[in-house]
């Protein structure tokens, strides 16, 4: 499994996190990003949330506002396909070693994006739960650049 990184995206702290040309990562995420609310987000076990590029393009469609970063992902990536990731695989992405968590539970940060439909991208990420994205923890830190390939290391255990 072998994709592209679409965007690398980071914030001071909150939505949306805008695109940069590169981040280091380490253990603690990309630098320069930052939470809001770090008892909910960021930490050792959810440094990174990845998206996948297919999935804003969905949602795009049904008529949500989204773009890289909106969602909160770090990596937005092109051409993996999320509905076949599990909890333990292993990527390289770009310089980093990157390991899966768990999958990402919307909330209510992400209500901007409704337009007046209140909690609709939340019901509809809870009902394809790959689209709201898949955190990671990272195993050895790096660059990770846009155009950067991700590729799968190991599966789960």
């Amino acid at each position: 499994m072998r994709g592209v990184i679409e965007a690398v995206c980071i914030s001071p702290g909150g939505l949306p996190k805008l695109p940069v040309a590169q981040a280091l990562c380490s253990a603690a995420g990309l630098g320069g990003d930052g939470h809001h609310h770090p008892q909910i987000h960021g930490g050792p076990e959810k440094a990174l949330l990845l998206i996948a590029v297919e999935s804003l393009e969905r949602l795009r469609g049904e008529g949500f506002p989204v773009a890289s970063g909106s969602l909160g992902e770090n990596l937005t990536t092109r051409g993996v396909d999320f509905r076949l990731l599990t909890v333990g695989m292993r990527f390289r992405a770009g310089e980093a070693l990157i390991e899966l968590t768990k999958l990402r539970r919307p909330c209510r940060q992400l209500e901007p994006l409704n337009a007046g439909r209140t909690g609709a991208i939340q019901r509809r990420l809870e009902e394809e739960p790959h689209m709201g994205g898949w955190y990671a923890r990272v195993l050895l830190g790096g660059w990770i650049r846009r155009g950067d390939i991700i590729e799968l290391t190991e599966t789960a255990v």
